[in-house]
């Protein structure tokens, strides 16, 4: 077929189809516009999930008669008066009015600060109306109606008006989250009306973000603000044991534009990786500021995706500042774990009937007389015959011990959990869990500086494993000889365990050999060797941790809690499960009806 040269409607319609995916797609490039051009309060109204109407009014500098006709064709823009080396503002390919006005009915009125006049320029599937005089005060109205009439095909792909609208609204909240300046309204028929008003000041972002995110995002977040090399990351993220189910309170920016891109989000997974279990996700919301010859902006049709000069800086930057974070706050418990402790107090539906606990054999009643079950002295003997838990009291301590982050020790319960008490409520500890992170902390210092020290195994350890298992392990001998523990191959099918890490004391040699084995089964070939290394430290804390089951004298478990306050990370476990659990007096007070 002989080649031919396509018309300017089809150009403009394919642009489009890269453009205009949805109509989220439409807001975004608009609200976007009206960011740029210096707007302090943005109107968005919609319709039919913004199929049938898409209303983006704002306050902003406006446009003259001029600039309001160009603004429809392609590739005019006024934002690319450095080039495409220094992008710094959200739009700059000069294609979205022109590809939008090609699949649907589009008009804009603006008005220049400072003119008495406005106009309104529209275009129809491609064709440009003159421009005419309306009533308009300063800003810019931009008003697109029927989206895709002109590209039917388009239609079918779209999803329910409820699917289009949540769309339309992350679109809105995604762009709100970094210009806590702005006034955001979001309203139509499909949807609730929201207004986020502006605000400035040191606390305006976070409680912009508490809007957006949630009420308990503030409580269970630490505020990072980092400088590397001319690249500055700031914002908030969550305590790992404030997590969720998905990725979607992931908020990630570069130069105030909101990206999705991969680099960042495994920047960001690598900076919990050994403090979130695998099936969870951080909350974090991230702004990265640099020199805009430093990114490229321009590698992805719809903008979500960027190239750093240096990827190396900026993943060291991310993952560094929120490490630091978490090492610098001490022992910091989410509110979400003691709100779901509290709720688990709560009777759900009908309050079951307490059972009648049965006389002991050696109780006989006297006549016809029936003692008042739980007050006779002889049935009190029931209580001392079934204790409900193993909890020892622990010896009287000093009132200055309650001043401790998390307490003074008072009880063991059922050999698993310390129970302490604080100033104004009590902690829970599982014993486990935060010996397992100080154990774990401890091995990583060390790896760090001298290396791990060694235990000499008086009878070397054979263990049997599937060759495949005898090779991953002796395949990185070296890694773990760095840990501490020495493993040779021993023939066919089996290792011999000659040295283990001294800290971990008499430590099962043979199952942790099989459940490092398990692991390096599942780990990416491409995993630094950083990563590794704390792989293997993480297992190891495990088996050398204190175990659930193991009675702790008073000493032991006021020693634990302290040890635990001056240890980063210990919030929670490397597995990603909390360490404890506070409760403070008003909540348990609230459960007894005294509040």
């Amino acid at each position: 077929m002989p080649i031919r040269r396509l018309s300017e409607e089809t150009i403009n319609r394919i642009a489009a189809g890269e453009v205009v995916e949805r109509p989220a797609s439409v807001v975004k490039e608009l609200v976007e516009n009206a960011i740029d051009a210096g707007a302090r309060r943005i109107e968005i109204v919609t319709a039919a999930g913004g199929v049938a109407l898409i209303r983006v009014t704002d306050d902003g500098i406006g446009m003259a008669p001029d600039d309001l006709a160009l603004s429809v064709e392609r590739y005019c823009t006024s934002k690319l008066e450095t080039g495409l080396e220094r992008i710094d503002t959200l739009g700059f390919r000069g294609e979205a009015l022109a590809s939008i006005g090609s699949v649907a009915r589009l008009a804009i009125a603006s008005r220049r600060a400072g003119s008495a006049d406005a106009f309104e320029v529209s275009i129809e599937g491609g064709t440009v109306a003159p421009l005419r005089p309306v009533s308009l005060p300063a800003g810019t109205r931009v008003e697109v109606r029927d989206l895709f009439f002109a590209t039917p095909a388009r239609l079918k792909f779209l999803k329910s008006e409820r699917a289009e609208a949540s769309a339309i609204t992350d679109i809105v909240r995604r762009l709100a989250m970094a210009h806590p300046e702005i006034r955001f309204s979001l309203s139509g028929s499909d949807r609730t009306a929201t207004d986020l008003s502006a605000a400035t000041g040191d606390g305006a972002r976070l409680h912009r973000l508490s809007e957006l995110i949630g009420s308990d995002f503030g409580p269970n977040s630490l505020a990072i603000d980092a400088v590397r090399e001319g690249v500055r990351l700031q914002g908030f993220v969550g305590l790992p044991t404030f997590n969720k189910a998905n990725s979607l309170s992931q908020f990630l920016y570069v130069n105030g534009r909101s990206v999705r891109d991969k680099q960042l989000i495994g920047a960001l997974r690598g900076a919990y990786a050994d403090q979130l279990k695998r099936d969870r996700h951080p909350v974090a919301v991230l702004f990265l500021t640099l020199d805009p010859a430093e990114v490229d902006v321009n590698v992805h049709p719809a903008k979500a995706e960027v190239r750093f000069r240096d990827p190396g800086l900026v993943r060291g930057l991310i993952v560094g500042a929120i490490r630091d974070a978490f090492a610098g706050t001490g022992p910091r418990s989410s509110t979400a774990a003691a709100g779901a402790t509290i709720a688990a107090f709560r009777p759900l539906g009908q309050t079951r009937p307490l059972r009648p606990i049965p006389a002991p054999a050696s109780f006989r009643p006297q006549g016809n007389v029936t003692p008042l079950r739980g007050f006779a002295e002889p049935a009190q003997a029931a209580f001392a015959a079934r204790p409900s838990a193993d909890a020892r009291q622990v010896a009287e301590t000093a009132p200055d011990d309650l001043a401790y982050p998390l307490g003074a020790a008072r009880a063991q319960i059922h050999e698993t959990y310390i129970v302490a008490q604080t100033e104004d409520g009590l902690v829970i500890v599982d014993q486990h869990a935060a010996h397992e992170r100080l154990v774990y902390e401890r091995l990583k210092k060390s790896l760090d500086t001298r290396g791990v020290p060694r235990q000499i195994l008086l009878i070397p350890e054979v263990v049997e494993l599937p060759e495949d298992d005898v090779d991953r392990l002796t395949a990185r001998a070296a890694e773990l000889a760095g840990c501490g523990l020495t493993v040779e191959r021993f023939g066919p099918g089996a290792v011999v365990i000659r040295e283990t890490p001294s800290m971990l004391g008499n430590v099962d040699a043979a199952a942790l050999v099989r459940d490092l084995a398990d692991e390096l089964a599942e780990w990416d070939r491409t995993t630094s060797l950083r990563d590794r290394l704390d792989r293997i430290a993480s297992r190891m804390a495990c088996h050398g941790s204190v175990r659930a089951g193991r009675r702790m004298k008073p000493a032991e478990m006021d020693a634990l809690l302290r040890e635990i306050e001056a240890t980063p990370n210990a919030s929670e476990c490397n597995h990603g499960r909390p360490t404890y659990i506070e409760l403070k007096l008003a909540d348990i007070e609230r459960l007894f009806g005294r509040r």
